[in-house]
């Protein structure tokens, strides 16, 4: 017997340009479904993430989202995230968005053209970092710590040495850490204020091409150390992508992330 048809999209987010950004998959579906189904759903799209949306009235969110990689559910995702809004605008739907999820209700709003997302701040702090971790992604470091987003993350002199990076990504899995974003200052004369890379091959994501939530530590690091609370972020992944992010006056304790994105596909999927 056939099983049920569902919708999905696939959306290229922070860019404007169709095979750039950060892909995600968006299933909008219109009451429950089983878990064991969404992870075998992500499996077979082998995307970093997929979102699956669905109408509720509850906690103050018009829609419940969660984020499926190949291989688990996640607490927080934001490129999927803004893919989801995406699609949500793209059928005919006028925000803001409110979404419940593992990390509270969040919000995004369309405002400058762009997408923004409304998400708690993780602010990295001093930890020790695993043994073997900052030989596994090799460079230099100049300082390390941890995000509650639930990342390590680890700083670079320069954008060379963090677009330099080939780290042994077998050697970051054994290390048995969720993930590791590594970031640097700009470059003298760039349009953007730092730039990142995110890997996170224990959840089925070797490098992540664009991650929102990375930015939720990268945004409160970069204010401080920069003095601005609007600042341009590149992430530097073979794909690509830029975020804008503000650390709002009227909101301590969040972040906002702008960003754009693009329907590549669309088609049916079999429940």
């Amino acid at each position: 017997m056939l099983g049920r048809m569902h919708r999905f999209h696939v959306v290229d987010a922070f860019t404007d340009q169709p095979f750039r950004g950060n892909p995600a998959a968006v299933l909008v579906l219109d009451g429950p479904y089983d878990d064991a189904w969404a992870q075998r759903v992500a499996a077979e799209f082998n995307l970093s993430e997929t979102a699956f949306v669905r109408p509720v009235t509850a906690d103050g969110a018009d829609y419940e989202l969660r984020w499926f990689t190949p291989r688990t559910e996640v607490d927080l995702c934001g490129h999927a995230t803004l893919a989801a809004a995406h699609v949500l605008v793209e059928h005919g739907a006028g925000g803001p968005f409110r979404f419940t999820s593992r990390s509270g209700v969040l919000t995004v709003t369309v405002r400058d053209g762009m997408l923004w997302l409304d998400f708690p701040a993780n602010p990295p702090y001093a930890k020790e970092v695993p043994d073997g971790l900052l030989a596994a992604l090799g460079g230099e470091p100049v300082w390390a710590g941890f995000s509650d987003v639930g990342d390590y993350f680890v700083v670079y002199p320069d954008e060379a040495a963090v677009r330099a990076l080939v780290p042994d990504l077998a050697a970051v899995e054994r290390c048995t850490v969720r993930g590791v974003t590594v970031t640097a200052p700009a470059d003298a004369a760039q349009s953007h204020d730092f730039v990142s890379r995110l890997f996170a091959p224990a959840v089925g994501v070797p490098e992540a091409p664009v991650t929102g939530s990375a930015h939720t530590a990268l945004g409160p690091y970069w204010a401080g150390r920069l003095g601005r609370t609007r600042l341009e972020a590149v992430q530097c992944s073979a794909r690509g992508g830029r975020l804008t992010v503000e650390l709002p006056g009227d909101a301590p304790g969040r972040v906002r992330i702008g960003g754009k994105a693009v329907t590549v596909s669309e088609g049916t999927l079999r429940h």
